[in-house]
């Protein structure tokens, strides 16, 4: 009676091994992958990692956000991107982003994945807003996008200006009304 039951389970598995491997889960080659994937509504832009109002602090770090189409003949499964970014010009990098963006729900031949968004981990800091706009080490930016997918090698996808816009409004400071210190 065991060995039926151990017999059962082990056929059950392999079956459901064979299942998974079938339908979809297959290893996708560095140059498939680069074929099945076309960057959209691409947005570059500087947001705040950190903001202290006192004694005033600020920390920007670049951003990017995109859309994944797939151009290929099958879905995207488990695609990791890497974002770099460096300063144009400068050999070295000053921040990346790592994320393991497409995962549980494939991204289907001809449709786009929902939004990804990769921030840096090292930006420029300041004071506030107008000392980092006027910061000489606030120079022009780029981003090296990655792909990586089960089987592959990360591949370039290309690179992007960084815009120079920023998405970040200090707060204004509170007003005291003359009628409530007389109270």
């Amino acid at each position: 009676m065991r060995s039926k039951a151990a017999r059962a389970a082990v056929i059950g598995a392999a079956f459901l091994l064979f299942l998974t491997m079938w339908t979809g889960c297959k290893s996708m080659s560095s140059e498939e992958l680069k074929k099945s994937i076309a960057i959209q509504d691409m947005e570059t832009k500087w947001v705040s990692k950190y903001y202290q109002p006192w004694p005033p602090r600020l920390i920007l770090v670049p951003q990017i956000s995109f859309r994944v189409k797939n151009t290929g003949a099958e879905p995207l499964t488990y695609v990791n991107f890497n974002a770099v970014f460096s300063f144009k010009g400068e050999a070295e990098n000053f921040g990346d982003a790592f994320l393991s963006a497409i995962r549980g729900k494939p991204v289907a031949p001809g449709e786009l994945s929902p939004v990804i968004t990769m921030k840096s981990n090292f930006g420029v800091d300041g004071k506030d807003l107008k000392s980092i706009e006027t910061n000489p080490m606030w120079k022009a930016a780029e981003v090296r996008l990655f792909a990586r997918s089960k089987g592959s090698q990360f591949i370039l996808l290309g690179i992007y200006d960084v815009s120079r816009l920023i998405d970040f409004k200090e707060p204004e400071a509170p007003q005291i009304k003359k009628d409530e210190g007389k109270k």
